[in-house]
């Protein structure tokens, strides 16, 4: 395997990437994150609309988590079964964290928010490997993937604690699976048809990320929600559409 060339391509990307990170001075956690454009809350629950936008998360989790228990994802890989659990149940739980964080938005909190999300990640990202370089390859990195990620939000929140927060391991672990994901899909043929559903996935995952940048500015514009919430409903839609792909693609014949 270490003799593809292809792969040879991924090893060298991630190894520049996780240099140039760590080359940089340490990241600390910007306060001003936590002050969202849509402040507004109800009943005495602030951030209402952050914390009802994160809501489709455990609904899509649940979905998720049914379909592989019963035996219903058709549109994957038997071996890697457990790797679709663990993501949805990432999903699920990051509704959950993401409620929390947002009740009372600071360090502590986000320290839950982040954490289900690494899961999710990490286990998107085996998935994706597994289903096209080779779910046995996949299957042996899944679990260091997974502890990677873990402890890359562990470590951000322990330094943070320290007074020198750094946020590098966990900028990775969110953005080098990003900028993978798409060469692999170049690189690598998916055992499955309907790759439009993982480019759907990966596409509504960046837009998300945008209407997070742009949350001040999109809530002043449209004045019924922030930018923040619609990140929420779009990345949930991500996981939706790949709970779509397993229920619809088809394994490819060879």
């Amino acid at each position: 395997m270490l003799n593809d060339n292809r792969l040879k391509i991924i090893v060298a990307i991630t190894a520049v990437s996780i240099i140039a990170v760590f080359s940089m001075d340490p990241i600390a956690q910007d306060p001003a994150y936590h002050h969202f454009a849509d402040r507004r809350g109800t009943l005495n629950i602030p951030n209402i609309y952050n914390i009802l936008s994160s809501l489709p998360f455990v609904i899509i989790g649940i979905m998720g988590m049914r379909l592989v228990a019963l035996g219903r994802a058709s549109g994957g890989l038997v071996e890697l079964q457990a790797v679709y659990m663990t993501f949805f149940a990432g999903v699920f739980l990051t509704g959950f964290g993401s409620v929390y964080y947002h009740y009372h938005p600071d360090n502590q909190t986000l320290l839950w928010d982040r954490l289900p999300m690494t899961i999710a990640f990490m286990a998107f990202f085996s998935a994706i490997a597994g289903e096209t370089i080779s779910s046995q390859m996949a299957l042996k990195l899944f679990i260091p993937l997974l502890v990677s990620g873990i402890a890359s939000v562990v470590y951000w929140h322990v330094s943070e604690l320290n007074g020198h927060g750094d946020l590098r391991a966990y900028v990775l672990v969110q953005f080098l699976p990003i900028l993978l994901i798409p060469l692999i899909l170049w690189l690598f043929n998916s055992r499955l048809n309907g790759i439009k559903y993982i480019w759907g996935v990966i596409v509504a995952y960046a837009v998300s990320k945008l209407m997070e940048f742009f949350d001040a500015r999109i809530y002043s514009s449209l004045g019924v929600i922030s930018g923040h919430s619609l990140k929420h409903l779009i990345a949930a839609f991500a996981a939706f559409i790949f709970y779509r792909a397993l229920r619809n693609r088809q394994i490819l014949s060879i």
